[in-house]
């Protein structure tokens, strides 16, 4: 790609287009004269999402949506991939590593509805529509008298489903993508999910900036980005996935907290039965990431911990 000193690949989606956009323009911000282009390439995933599969990574194999602009990369025909970091397996793949983790955003889940409503609020065997299996196991913990649907198709077309099934009562999203597609939500109302009544997937909101192990200029480049207390909450709830041995599909929503120089975690876990077991911990940020993965190896061996 001519006339740019650095070349970033992603998927072609809104959400993805949109958080590519946003890293190439802090990264100019950050290095004045730096020209960042993007090239587009389409995943597997995505060609998935196309023939009809369920949209939400969360409920298809890990590193459908990330192993093509892997390649690219460790090809050299790009310079860096920016991702949902709720997307990325949790293991790097060989020659590669995330470079930057930029602020998180909102990691709530959203309930769309056509009017004022909260999860508990909902009329009775009112209808959620929903990709994923956490957030189908964490509606029916709370409102066991729910019927949840599934729904494909990217933002706007899941706003648009709602809006044209009267039968439906909401559908949930996760906030940070509503807030960056700032999708026409005329006629809806966005109400944010408590964290106690539904905990987010792992890295939830956060972005990762994936980059050639090696590569030491694009290091420093991306490095600018990369924001401390969002890289440590987001890498202690992926160290507890990486401990259960999890994949995108898994039902489980983690959430890690920096507080006063120690990391507060919980997460709740969905078993085949769909019976939830919850799990907490504090503990100091230096130690954090190897307890939370200690404690999902527990979790899996069925010990409290």
């Amino acid at each position: 790609m001519s006339g740019v000193d650095l070349v970033l690949g992603t998927r072609g989606s809104g959400l993805a287009l949109t958080q590519s956009r946003w890293v190439a323009s802090q990264l100019e911000r950050a290095h004045p004269g730096l020209r960042v282009g993007l090239r587009v390439i389409r995943t597997r995933g995505d060609r998935l999402q196309r023939r009809g599969a369920e949209a939400s990574p969360e409920g298809l194999p890990k590193g459908l949506f990330t192993a093509e602009l892997e390649r690219e990369l460790l090809a050299g025909s790009i310079d860096l991939a920016v991702h949902s970091l709720k997307d990325l397996p949790v293991e790097d793949p060989p020659g590669l590593s995330v470079g930057a983790v930029p602020a998180r955003a909102s990691a709530h889940d959203v309930l769309v509805t056509r009017g004022p409503a909260a999860l508990r609020d909902l009329p009775a065997g009112a209808v959620i529509a929903t990709g994923s299996p956490r957030r189908k196991m964490e509606i029916l913990r709370v409102r066991p008298d729910a019927s949840v649907v599934p729904i494909r198709g990217n933002v706007d077309t899941r706003l648009s489903k709602l809006r044209g099934n009267a039968e439906w009562q909401a559908v949930v999203l996760a906030e940070a993508g509503i807030g960056r597609l700032g999708p026409d939500l005329s006629g809806l109302v966005v109400t944010p999910i408590p964290f106690e009544e539904m905990l987010p997937a792992p890295g939830q909101g956060a972005l990762g900036v994936q980059i050639r192990e090696g590569d030491a200029r694009v290091r420093a480049l991306v490095g600018e980005l990369d924001h401390a207390p969002t890289r440590l909450e987001a890498g202690v709830e992926r160290a507890f996935l990486r401990g259960i041995g999890g994949g995108c599909g898994i039902p489980l929503g983690t959430l890690a907290r920096c507080s006063a120089g120690a990391i507060t975690f919980s997460a709740r876990l969905y078993g085949e039965a769909g019976e939830p077991r919850e799990f907490h911990g504090r503990w100091a940020e230096s130690e954090a990431p190897a307890r939370a993965e200690s404690m999902g190896r527990a979790a899996v061996r069925g010990r409290e911990v």
